[in-house]
C-alpha cells in the first residue's frame, strides 16, 4: 500500500516568502493540508512545523523538499536527519532541486539509496570544506592587514571640543566621571580610556 505524500518548506525569517517553494510542492502533487513550512533559522531541527511533520510520517510516507538546504543548513545534522528518515521511519524523501536525492528508486532497488546517501554525503564534504576555507580567508586577510599597519574593527571615537575643559574639570575634582562622560555624550569607560591615552603621552 502507497503511504501518504508530504511537503516541507522553510524560510529564515518571517519577512520571507514561502510562494515559490509551496507552488513547486503543489506542482509535485503534494495536497495543501499535507504541508508543514517553518519561518526559522535552519540551524538545527528544533523547529515547529518539522517536529509536527516527523511525528505524523509513517513507513511508506514521501517527504518532498524544494532543495535540500530547506531541510536546514548544517550538514551534519542533516545527514543525521536524513538516517532517521530514509533508515528509522523508512520515508522516501525527494529533493526537486537535485533528482539524485530521490530515495523512491529503492522500491525498485538499493540504487537509489545508496546514490543518494553518497550525494548527501559528498554535499556535506563541499559544504564543510567551504566552511573552513571562509574560515582561513578571514584569518589570511586579517593577518595580512594587520601585517600592513592597518586597524581591524571601528576606528576610535574622536574626542568633542569640549573635552578639555571637561578633562581639566575632573582634574580639579570639581566634576565625577560618570558626570564628565554624560557631559561629553560618551559612556564613563570610554572617558577613562581618553584619559588613560593622555597619561601615556
Amino acid at each position: 500500500m502507497r503511504g501518504c505524500v508530504y511537503g516541507y518548506a522553510r524560510v529564515s525569517s518571517s519577512d520571507q516568502n514561502l510562494d515559490r517553494q509551496l507552488d513547486s510542492l503543489k506542482s509535485f502533487g503534494v495536497e495543501k493540508d499535507r504541508i508543514f513550512a517553518d519561518k526559522a533559522s535552519g540551524r538545527d531541527f528544533r523547529r515547529p512545523e518539522y517536529q509536527r511533520l516527523v511525528r505524523r510520517l509513517d513507513t511508506g510516507d514521501v517527504l518532498v523538499i524544494k532543495s535540500i538546504d530547506r531541510l536546514g543548513r548544517n550538514y551534519d545534522e542533516i545527514i543525521a536527519q536524513w538516517r532517521l528518515l530514509t533508515k528509522e521511519l523508512r520515508v522516501g524523501v525527494v529533493v526537486l532541486d537535485m533528482p539524485l536525492l530521490d530515495t523512491r528508486a529503492s522500491e525498485r532497488d538499493l540504487t537509489g539509496t545508496f546514490i543518494a546517501d553518497m550525494v548527501l554525503q559528498l554535499l556535506s564534504y563541499v559544504a564543510q570544506l567551504e566552511r573552513e576555507n571562509i574560515r582561513q580567508r578571514q584569518a589570511e586577510g586579517i593577518a595580512a592587514a594587520r601585517a600592513r599597519g592597518r586597524r581591524l574593527g571601528r576606528p576610535p571615537l574622536q574626542r568633542p571640543e569640549s573635552y578639555a575643559y571637561v578633562r581639566g574639570q575632573v582634574a580639579e575634582g570639581l566634576m565625577t566621571h560618570a558626570k564628565a562622560a554624560e557631559e561629553l555624550g560618551v559612556c564613563r569607560t570610554t572617558f577613562e580610556k581618553w584619559l588613560r591615552a593622555d597619561e601615556h603621552q
